[in-house]
């Protein structure tokens, strides 16, 4: 197996040598110098995605749930049992009074903006 991997090899580095000629005899073909090439980078890296975050709540289901599955595998009678889980807060909500000032407020402060767009528009076509 290590022998085909060898011969596997060496005909790669073969090919990756025959391409390297090819390419020097194209540029010098073409006039471009030998130092102003560029060099790939010896191993691209791979664009990393954004990993998905769980909650602690969501973990802590995955992790029993893989726990029973090798239970499961390995012919235990009875998974092991859950932790008790603690109650989370209830989600906070805003009050209709409060809604209606942060409306008031936002209505203000574009209606402000407005007025000094405005006034600055009418000054540029004053002063132009």
């Amino acid at each position: 197996m290590a022998d085909n991997f060898a011969g596997i090899i060496d005909q790669l580095e073969k090919r990756k040598a025959a391409i390297d000629r090819a390419l020097a005899a194209l540029r010098k073909v073409d006039g471009i110098a030998e130092a102003a090439r560029i060099e790939p980078a010896a191993t691209p890296e791979a664009p990393r995605g954004k990993r998905k975050k769980f909650s602690a709540a969501a973990r802590r289901r995955m992790a029993l749930a893989q726990k029973a599955r090798w239970a499961k595998i390995k012919g235990e009678s009875q998974p092991p049992t859950p932790p008790a889980m603690e109650t989370s807060k209830p989600k906070r909500q805003i009050s209709a009074e409060g809604m209606k000032r942060i409306i008031a407020a936002t209505k203000k402060r574009w209606r402000l903006k407005r007025a000094a767009a405005k006034s600055a528009s009418a000054a540029v076509k004053a002063g132009g």
